[in-house]
């Protein structure tokens, strides 16, 4: 397999898997080479995800690190599968590749929860409500830039057509940002509300009178994979994207959103308060 010169998020993570199941074992990147009779420089570019591996030699490598989990092996055996090309890379190329990272993940996720503070998530976001945030950007986007970055959210929207599920908690004040005036918040709102009418989704309100929370500046996306060692969360950042896998951050990251949960109202309570917001704009 010829060498990645820009490994996605994704064929990143299974390499660092591979790391920590060596690493875990006791094993040197000499002793896996040898096992799977290449070079000794080809572990480290596997695991740096600059180099592919097959899925039976993955199957190899855990046996002999001794990993028990079958459910995880059979995951990252799945994962070194993949070949072929999704809908993002479109934009590679046009877009920071943390954009696409982000796409990857929602693509194979087996559940999405976010947690937003200052503005709705974007696979909740209508057109005109993700274009007028993409007006607020420092220094102005360019327009080729604009139309690429609202085309990649749209398409991203369409996870929500899956039997994926998806949570969204939402602060009050995320709901009262008049992103392009008046007339587009109340549309943003409205299409909140239909959102919400499908079976997968979920939305939740943390009202002003919730006071004050742990996490209240940030944002983030809890991406839940099919074996929960492989977990990542994602957090919005001035700076662009941030992925965390470590198994301490992803604790409190499930800690944090069982948190906001606690202080969000039920959901036909949530309804109920988007729709009153709705009808004062």
């Amino acid at each position: 397999m010829p060498p990645r010169s820009s490994p996605t998020a994704r064929q990143q993570r299974l390499g660092a898997e591979l790391r920590k199941l060596r690493e875990q074992s006791g094993m040197s990147a000499q002793q896996a080479a040898t096992l799977l009779g290449v070079d000794r420089t080809r572990i480290p570019n596997v695991e740096s995800g600059r180099f592919g591996i097959s899925p039976e030699r993955v199957r190899t490598l855990a046996f002999n690190y001794g990993c028990p989990d079958t459910a995880l092996v059979d995951l990252l055996a799945a994962m070194a599968q993949e070949r072929d090309r999704g809908w993002w890379e479109e934009h590679r190329g046009l877009l920071p590749p943390a954009l696409l990272d982000i796409a990857e993940l929602e693509h194979h996720a087996a559940e999405l929860a976010t947690a937003v503070t200052t503005h709705v998530p974007g696979l909740l976001q209508t057109e005109e409500q993700a274009r007028a945030v993409f007006d607020t950007a420092v220094p102005p986007l360019p327009g080729p830039d604009l139309e690429a970055r609202l085309a990649l959210r749209l398409r991203r929207q369409e996870v929500l057509d899956r039997p994926v599920p998806y949570e969204a908690v939402i602060h009050e004040a995320a709901l009262r940002m008049q992103f392009g005036g008046p007339k587009v918040a109340r549309a943003q709102l409205e299409h909140i509300l239909e959102q919400s009418e499908r079976a997968t989704v979920t939305v939740r309100v943390i009202p002003f009178a919730a006071g004050g929370f742990p996490g209240a500046g940030q944002s983030f996306t809890y991406v839940s994979a099919p074996v929960p060692h492989l977990d990542t969360v994602q957090l919005d950042s001035s700076h662009g994207s941030i992925l965390l896998d470590a198994d301490m951050k992803l604790r409190r990251y499930r800690g944090l959103l069982d948190r906001l949960r606690g202080l969000a109202l039920s959901t036909a309570d949530s309804r109920a308060f988007v729709h009153s917001l709705a009808q004062d704009l």
